[in-house]
């Protein structure tokens, strides 16, 4: 192929080529051919070169190296290389190239030339590629073109200041007042690119927002001329009259009522005219009403103004062309919260969409009928959803499925909290990130029952998990034994818990009681006022709960326990307290006040004291005499076990019988060697069995 073939010889070459490499080596020879001649002083082809080299550039291939030739050519007086020059910068050039500094000079001559051809050129240029620094220098020439009496360049010149606005939005000041003026032009050119340079500034600048609410009288008049005018050959698209110019209106007026009742109430009139003169039945129709749906739903409009437009949505899900059944489902799902009842007037349409083959159309019917649930249709809508997923892609199963269990909300059945709390009991591994996540989630919603209930639940039995704030699973939180009480007090006084959910939360508070230190005052206060509720079982709970902080403290072992292991002074076993716990259960309702006496201890002689307990419980009717207690037998001796000796410390167990099926055992510890120990502890891990049903009581002494 010669180096001076026409543009349509190289196309032609090119589309020939029957393989990739062949059209490579093509575009390489003709590029090779175009830069030889770039670098001749005289060329009278540089415009015809350039033009081959931009259809180079549009297939992918890299011609970078035409940029130099594109400001030369630009700079040139010819019109016909003037225009070839810009094209090529607005495709190889942009804000990030140095070699877009150098036109901006040559834009600024042109933008005065005495040719409205070569203004245009110019101002498209600077409306492509132009940078900030270009926008800042050339700003006042767009701003002097707005007010030109040309109609043509008054167009170009208002798409290059929207760019500009974008690019350097503290510009936008410099074009508020030629903006306001192009209204009154009977263009429609000048009014679209007026429309689209008010639209800009008005979302960028609040203060320039306020001072076009001015303007929706005139741009109520513009546009009822255009819903009202007759046919127009020059702006008509299938029956509707400048649809474009339309829905650009729209759009601002959508913004100028914006939370503005001024404004919203100027432009109810011309909404419902459009929404009922407009004619649906061509796309073109379509757009403009979609627009003046989404208008009525932003401002603050009348409400049979408001059904007026979701019927009009509605209608569009009769519409043969799924494309607009899509966005009028798209449209009733951002509504449905507002508008609900209207909405539902549509749910039989918006079910039968179920059936539609589009997978985009399906979906969308799915979201908006798991919107449309409530107490009333629950049953009907159940029907048809359980249908849909019988036959529903797989890929719609998940979101089905589970849009149907959602809609149940928080009314599940009764066995279902004790289910779960059993399946957290045994899971011992995760009941820390239980814990957290079930904390996190009552401190956001406690509208859900059920889940209250066992959130509730956790945190009054693994509270110390969560005050700890250690949590492999999850990031941690540091949560305080504030936070807990507050957010369990928050349960007890909503009026959303029944009265199953707070007497979980009255329970969880008075266990948190036993692993936390600093609120022990707080909790007794806060079962304290339930002392004299009206429900009758949390009343009950909470004369209990009192009766065990007045009456047996002592027992409230864990927190002693825990103030214990933090000083490493004394040895605590867990379980012995449990066996303690044992003969104190039977005096709840008792009358003494003094607190009961364990076993005797060894090396006692004389026989430990009689419990009352039984008598105190079976006299809880009064008269009846009850058999004496027996006396606890003396301690029977038996051989002393050493379990431990090590670095002179001996552990010894002493293991004494009371009866035939009690038993006391003494551990005795011991330092033999020459120097204090300090920070002594002993831990006793016992296994996970049924205990007996008489007491095992455990000694404990140190040398």
């Amino acid at each position: 192929m010669s180096p001076s073939v026409r543009l349509q010889e190289m196309i032609r070459v090119i589309r020939s080529a029957r393989t990739q490499g062949e059209e490579r080596g093509v575009i390489q020879r003709e590029c090779a051919a175009i830069r030889a001649q770039f670098r001749q002083a005289d060329n009278g082809g540089r415009s015809h070169n350039l033009a081959k080299l931009l259809y180079v550039h549009m297939l992918g291939y890299p011609a970078h190296f035409g940029q130099m030739e594109c400001v030369r050519l630009i700079a040139s007086p010819r019109y016909s290389e003037k225009r070839v020059g810009y094209l090529g910068a607005m495709m190889l050039l942009d804000e990030k190239q140095d070699a877009s500094l150098l036109i901006t000079n040559s834009i600024k001559n042109d933008l005065s030339h005495s040719s409205q051809y070569v203004q245009s050129l110019a101002l498209c240029t600077l409306a492509c590629m132009g940078s900030a620094e270009m926008c800042r220098d050339l700003a006042p020439e767009i701003d002097r073109l707005l007010r030109a009496s040309n109609s043509y360049i008054k167009k170009k010149a208002a798409l290059c200041a929207v760019h500009i606005v974008r690019k350097v939005p503290e510009l936008g000041e410099l074009f508020t007042p030629a903006a306001r003026s192009l209204l009154s032009e009977k263009n429609h050119g000048v009014l679209h690119g007026a429309v689209v340079l008010i639209t800009e500034l008005c979302e960028r600048n609040p203060e320039t927002l306020e001072q076009f609410r001015k303007t929706v009288p005139d741009l109520v008049q513009i546009m009822k001329g255009l819903v009202t005018t007759g046919y127009s050959p020059e702006h008509n698209v299938a029956g509707i009259s400048d649809p474009f110019l339309q829905v650009r209106i729209l759009r601002l007026l959508r913004i100028l009522g914006r939370n503005n009742d001024a404004a919203s109430d100027a432009m109810n009139d011309l909404l419902a005219q459009v929404a009922t003169n407009t004619d649906s039945s061509k796309t073109a129709g379509s757009a403009v009403l979609y627009e003046t749906v989404l208008t009525v739903m932003d401002i603050k409009s009348e409400s049979g103004l408001r059904v007026l437009a979701v019927n009009i949505l509605g209608r569009f899900l009769l519409n043969n062309d799924r494309n607009i059944r899509y966005i009028s489902m798209t449209s009733l799902q951002k509504i449905v919260v507002t508008d609900h009842n209207a909405v539902q007037r549509h749910r039989g349409t918006i079910v039968d969409c179920l059936k539609d083959p589009d997978a985009s159309v399906k979906r969308r019917a799915l979201e908006l009928s798991l919107a449309l649930v409530s107490a009333v249709n629950i049953r009907s809508m159940m029907k048809e959803l359980l249908l849909f997923l019988s036959s529903c892609p797989p890929e719609l199963k998940a979101q089905a499925a589970c849009g149907i269990f959602n809609a149940a909300g928080g009314d599940v059945r009764d066995e279902t909290v004790p289910n779960l709390i059993q399946l957290i009991t045994t899971a011992s591994d995760l009941h820390c990130y239980t814990v957290h996540k079930l904390y996190r989630a009552l401190i956001t919603d406690i509208s859900q029952q059920s889940l209250v209930q066992v959130a509730c639940w956790c945190i009054g039995e693994y509270g110390d998990l969560l005050l700890r704030g250690e949590c492999d699973e999850i990031e941690p939180v540091q949560v305080s034994e504030d936070d807990v009480l507050d957010a369990l007090e928050t349960v007890l006084q909503s009026h959303m818990s029944s009265p199953a959910t707070r007497g979980f939360a009255l329970t969880a508070t008075m266990k948190l009681s036993t692993r936390i230190t600093d609120n022990v005052d707080r909790i007794r206060s806060i079962v304290s006022i339930y002392g004299s509720c009206i429900d009758v079982e949390l009343q009950q709970r909470a004369v209990e709960y009192n009766a065990l902080f007045k009456k047996y403290d002592h027992m409230r072992y864990a927190t002693s326990c825990t103030e214990n292991l933090n000083k490493k002074s004394s040895f605590c076993f867990p379980f012995v307290c449990g066996l303690l716990k044992v003969c104190d259960l039977l005096d709840l309702l008792g009358g003494s006040e003094e607190p009961p006496q364990p076993g005797p201890i060894l090396g006692s002689t004389a026989p430990g004291p009689a419990s009352t307990a039984g008598g105190d419980l079976l006299d809880l009717l009064g008269g009846l005499e009850t058999p004496e207690t027996p006396e606890t037998p003396a301690l029977t001796p038996a051989p002393t076990l050493t379990v431990y000796e090590k670095n002179g410390v001996t552990l010894k167990l002493h293991c004494h019988k009371q009866s035939e099926t009690g038993l006391t055992v003494t551990l005795t510890a011991s330092n033999s060697s020459d120097w204090d120990m300090s920070s002594f502890t002993l831990q006793a891990a016992v296994p996970k069995v049924r205990l007996p049903p008489n007491p095992v009581y455990m000694l404990i002494s140190h040398k």
